[in-house]
């Protein structure tokens, strides 16, 4: 958790193996284009390589944040007097809670590399989403944040 303002801010970044995975696109693109010459093969591992890291960055780049009364997940902005329980999931647990426990209503912040997770309850009667699955690295501290912040 970096140092901030905010009592929980967490960034979610893709695993290394991802990263090295996009440079091997950039690899596989320069292989396609090796028959037409040096100049299209190295366009070919730049763009690929470029094209393929913009999508791992991007993927890789959502936050969760405590701040100012409110739960930031991703483009999620919920007001903390809309949650109610958050109870912290371990690996086993978070796994049954995105496969054969999970409501199709509920706003899932799914990050497949993070194995725990916190689920949070939507008190709030005209929101139909019953809970929020969030991926999170530090569940223990986003559960504290979220009960240390009024709402």
């Amino acid at each position: 958790m970096q140092p901030s303002a905010s009592p929980f801010d967490e960034r979610l970044t893709a695993p290394r193996s991802w990263w090295f995975i996009a440079f091997l696109i950039g690899v596989a693109c320069a292989l396609m284009f090796l028959p037409l010459g040096t100049l299209p093969m190295l366009g070919g591992l730049a763009g690929g390589a470029v094209l393929s890291a913009m999508a791992v960055s991007s993927y890789g780049s959502v936050r969760i944040r405590v701040v100012a009364g409110t739960l930031v997940a991703g483009d999620a902005r919920i007001p903390l007097s809309a949650l109610g329980d958050a109870e912290v999931l371990d690996a086993e647990e978070a796994r049954a809670w995105r496969t054969h426990k999970a409501d199709t209503r509920a706003f899932m912040l799914l990050r497949s590399y993070v194995p725990t997770a916190v689920r949070v309850k939507v008190t709030d009667p005209a929101d139909p989403t019953p809970y929020l699955y969030l991926s999170t690295r530090e569940p223990e501290a986003l559960v504290a944040a979220l009960a240390a912040v009024p709402a």
